[in-house]
């Protein structure tokens, strides 16, 4: 099963959108006016805290054939029903902006793939953790070699670093002039040079 999550900021119905509920008739279509808190909290239901979870994501520029067989690979081989893969597209203004007019480098990525294993049992962190690097490895090869940072698990400096491509140097000599004791690093960050 595919889900799309729609989030459009105006009054017409989209052309993508139009396209996308005449191409047969969705499980649940869900499509109305609301506040952004509500489509923030769509789905606290289905992912309640407690859940053990595991991310690995990428950049990627295209999804070719070859992907595809993978993503349809790995989503028959769930090994529980809330594992999934998100796709974002980012080929909108994050695009316009040059690789080192900011931190973040990588754009002219066009989506951002997250894998999640999850599962409410902690017997299961096993499984959801094992399920969810297979299938990243499958797909790191067609990536840009980057992802996200805020939705990457403790995968070694060599990732962080190809996230941040050719800005790291640049982002290690300022953690060193502001944070040289590394005090915020609770996360994949940047350390001082």
């Amino acid at each position: 099963m595919c889900g799309v999550v729609w989030c459009q900021v105006g009054d017409e119905e989209t052309a993508a959108l139009k396209e996308a509920r005449s191409f047969g008739t969705p499980l649940l279509d869900g499509i109305a006016p609301m506040p952004l808190p509500v489509i923030q909290s769509a789905f606290d239901g289905v992912y309640p805290p407690g859940d053990q979870w595991y991310w690995r994501a990428d950049l990627v520029k295209e999804i070719p054939d070859a992907a595809i067989e993978k993503h349809v690979e790995f989503g028959n081989a769930m090994p529980t029903w809330k594992c999934t893969m998100h796709l974002y597209p980012i080929d909108g203004a994050a695009g316009r902006v040059a690789n080192d007019a900011t931190a973040w480098a990588n754009r002219d990525a066009m989506w951002t793939q997250v894998i999640v294993g999850v599962d409410p049992d902690p017997a299961n962190a096993k499984a959801i953790t094992d399920w969810t690097i297979a299938y990243w490895e499958a797909l790191h090869p067609h990536s840009t070699g980057g992802s996200y940072v805020n939705m990457m698990m403790e995968e070694g400096q060599e990732r962080v670093q190809a996230t941040y491509g050719a800005n790291y140097d640049r982002l290690t000599k300022i953690k060193s002039a502001y944070d040289p004791d590394n005090v915020f690093h609770v996360n994949q960050n940047i350390r001082p040079a």
